[in-house]
């Protein structure tokens, strides 16, 4: 089945949502694709390893890319979130407008 087609019978606020909504499923899936080679790091430790300066570079670079990603990942899992994306969206984007002040 089509989701273009489909889509394109839908109003376009209703389409503008679900764009947003693939646009940001696309990046958080990439970012956590990016994240797959922090395992192994960590499980280094664990075995006994020691970490190199560039595994702990790479390590902080994974945190914090996981760190980005949090407040997505627990509000999209809350009841009813796709109902509230809209609102979510509206206030992450008045805290950079704060922060730009």
């Amino acid at each position: 089945m089509n989701v273009g087609r489909l889509a394109s019978g839908l109003p376009a606020w209703w389409r503008q949502l679900l764009s947003s909504q693939r646009r940001e499923v696309r990046r958080i899936l990439g970012e956590l694709m990016a994240a797959r080679g922090m395992m192994p790091l960590l499980m280094k430790a664990r075995n006994g390893g020691q970490w190199t300066a560039a595994e702990k570079e790479e390590l902080l670079a994974h945190l914090r890319r996981m760190a980005h990603l949090s407040p997505y990942l627990l509000f999209l899992l809350l009841p009813g979130s796709m109902l509230l994306l809209p609102i979510y969206a509206w206030w992450l984007d008045r805290r950079r407008q704060q922060r730009q002040d």
